[in-house]
């Protein structure tokens, strides 16, 4: 049976749109080294996830910060609150990956509805975005401050079902972390795994239902549903 093509597709922001290596100098200037930023982005996710699953909720900027202060201090370096900004704002002047643009462009033409939902805060992608060419593209930009539950929590995707007014059945989460795949498809939804690192895909989360290496590549197969 031929699979459905969604009405929606939801799309993760960090890692997923947005290239996040250029913040690997931030840390190095802060003193820490280059490859920080990814223990920093895990245990942020770590304590977001924590919260979540106390039912709770902090904002993603208080627990990053919270994050990167406990390691500046543990390396024996200045956590002030410049320190802590001066890395965090590196947000603000992230780039889309290349496929982006075009990718998005394409999916949107077959009339596709594009929304973005985020851990993160939704006003710091929009420069991103509207550098990028691409927030004319989407109907609705996204964070979990109102279902006060981070991703993979079902209330944030249920939140964006309802705010785009159509059932999760319609919609397919697009995202490079499987956390989010599965989490996505416990809710109900599609998941659309965009591999662009080519990394193994975990066997305890359940399978996503389309695996990419891009966004070009998603656009052909929804064209071909």
């Amino acid at each position: 049976m031929t699979a459905i093509r969604p009405e929606v597709l939801v799309l993760d922001v960090n890692e997923t749109l947005s290239d996040m290596e250029s913040l690997r100098t931030r840390f190095e200037g802060a003193g820490l080294p280059g490859d920080s930023l990814d223990t920093w982005f895990a245990a942020t996710l770590r304590d977001g996830f924590a919260l979540t699953a106390a039912s709770s909720y902090g904002a993603f900027r208080t627990v990053g910060a919270d994050v990167l202060r406990s390691m500046l201090a543990g390396a024996g370096l200045a956590s002030d609150e410049a320190t802590i900004g001066g890395v965090l704002s590196g947000f603000g002047e992230l780039q889309v990956h290349p496929d982006v643009a075009s990718g998005l462009q394409q999916i949107h033409d077959l009339g596709v509805r594009l929304v973005t939902l985020t851990n993160g805060a939704a006003a710091m992608s929009e420069r991103m975005f509207a550098d990028a060419g691409v927030l004319p593209l989407l109907e609705h930009r996204l964070d979990v401050e109102s279902p006060g539950r981070w991703k993979p929590h079902p209330a944030a995707y249920q939140y964006a079902a309802a705010v785009c007014g159509v059932e999760v059945e319609r919609m397919a989460l697009v995202a490079v972390h499987p956390w989010d795949i599965d989490g996505a498809r416990r809710a109900g939804l599609q998941g659309f795994y965009l591999d662009r690192r080519a990394t193994p895909y975990p066997e305890a989360f359940l399978a996503p239902d389309l695996v990419v290496p891009d966004l070009l590549a998603l656009a052909k197969a929804l064209e071909a549903r």
